[in-house]
């Protein structure tokens, strides 16, 4: 059994590790490496110092690196295969499952690309030339070609030996492909059907013709929507005349809905997605101030607005009280709408009628929103100042200023969506920003209509 390393044992490991480099213990290191877990193995590489780490992979064989490279980011794979020289790097891509092999060389230099593909057989060098080219976030770049397959006029006995010819070669997966003579796809056969069939069977009769496939451009965020709905595991990817050429196998899947999510939270927060834990401050700093110098610029406008209305407040400055909470419940409602659309719109398939039923939706979720905390901010207010039509103001402002908010977060990411575009860059802060905005001009128009009352 494989216990889960804890911090207690990732220090002894390590230490162990470190202990083994000094003594020159090599054959020792790399025994310890082959019992572990991709993941453990990356998370000790690590933890070295630098001057170790390259001292490991110096003295790691080529099949543990590939196995530990799973499980680190693009920047680090580069500066392992950096380290370790030009000729062991090339030993070690050619161990790399397809998909993660690609998304690599999209960020390798060109020269040490060539050189890769020249030393690779002509077969495996033009599907990855091939998966190269895909965009990112597409079934054809998150696919391997590690599958079996067989033309569907073979045998189930013809199908049980290409299964253990090939095993050893593909990833993990319980059915079997079938193709005609094309290689278009044509069904699938579940492992467990050709242990019960009858040697001379012929594989059309007992497969499954209703396959769910996708084509080679079928977005991420589709593939995930696929997910969350159907039970499989492993998805078939054809070309636009319908060839199988990989599939996208479980564990590659729940990567692609755990960077999905990551990617549309990012982007909720205006926060990069190339930022981690390891990102240096500068280059975190870099990639955050684009968005927040626009949002400091459209901030701006809330202070020009509070020019405005400078009369009233030094006639009222009671009002001035109110002024954070009004514009922060603002930008919280419409942050809230924001995420419950664009949750809706990854899980689902949305038309007009859908849209005018969700923005009637949350227009009556406002509507008792902003009457609750609209009455409870009047009656405190009236409490605090002992000025009714304060209460008034604040409470009717903040009425309209929650609905205004709700609709911001609601119909902008809709738009954007019809737009072709992502929803999820209606980010929060520039939700909140913009309902800013709304809500001071609210305020202070009511408050100016109501200013005889209030002094």
């Amino acid at each position: 059994m494989i216990a889960i390393i804890t911090k207690e044992k990732l220090e002894e490991e390590t230490l162990k590790v470190i202990e083994n480099l000094q003594n020159e213990k090599f054959q020792e290191l790399n025994e310890m490496f082959r019992k572990k877990r991709p993941y453990d193995m990356s998370i000790i590489f690590q933890s070295l110092p630098e001057k170790h780490g390259t001292a490991l992979l110096h003295n790691l064989d080529e099949t543990t690196i590939a196995s530990m490279m799973q499980k680190i980011n693009t920047m680090q794979k580069l500066e392992v295969l950096g380290k370790i020289g030009p000729e062991k790097a090339n030993k070690v891509l050619a161990l790399l499952d397809t998909n993660i092999l690609t998304r690599l060389l999209k960020k390798y230099p060109q020269v040490k690309i060539t050189k890769f593909l020249e030393d690779m057989d002509a077969k495996n060098a033009s599907y990855v030339k091939s998966m190269i080219d895909y965009p990112d976030n597409t079934a054809g770049s998150l696919m391997t070609n590690r599958y079996i397959s067989i033309e569907d006029n073979s045998t189930v006995r013809d199908a049980i030996n290409k299964i253990r010819a090939d095993a050893l070669y593909t990833e993990g997966s319980n059915h079997l492909y079938l193709t005609d003579k094309k290689g278009k796809l044509t069904g699938t056969v579940p492992y467990k059907d050709l242990l019960l069939g009858e040697p001379n069977e012929m594989l059309r009769n007992i497969m499954l013709k209703q396959v769910l496939c996708v084509t080679v451009s079928t977005k991420r965020a589709n593939i995930v929507r696929l997910l969350q709905r159907y039970d499989f595991t492993a998805l078939p990817v054809t070309n636009e005349e319908g060839v199988l050429v990989g599939i996208i196998t479980f564990d590659n899947m729940v990567d692609a809905l755990i960077q999905e999510t990551s990617d549309d939270y990012g982007k909720l927060s205006t926060a990069s997605k190339e930022i981690d834990f390891n990102t240096k401050p500068f280059i975190a700093a870099f990639r955050r101030l684009p968005w927040l110098i626009i949002l400091l610029f459209i901030g701006l406008i809330s202070g020009s607005i509070i020019s405005k209305f400078e009369g009233t407040l030094e006639k009222v400055v009671a009002l001035a009280f109110f002024m954070p909470l009004i514009a922060g419940m603002t930008g919280n409602t419409g942050t809230q709408s924001l995420a419950v659309v664009v949750r809706g719109l990854a899980e689902n398939e949305i038309d007009a009628k859908t849209v005018v039923k969700l923005i009637l939706r949350e227009f009556r979720v406002s509507l008792l929103i902003g009457v609750t905390c609209g009455l409870l901010i009047s009656i405190i207010a009236f409490i605090w100042q002992g000025n009714i039509y304060l209460g008034i103001v604040v409470g009717g402002s903040l009425l309209f200023t929650l609905i205004l908010g709700t609709m911001a977060g609601t119909i902008i990411p809709l738009i954007l969506y019809k737009c072709k575009l992502d929803p999820a860059v209606a980010s929060g802060p520039l939700i909140t920003t913009v309902n800013d905005i709304f809500s001071l001009i609210t305020y202070f128009s009511i408050a100016s209509l109501l200013l005889s009352k209030l002094t």
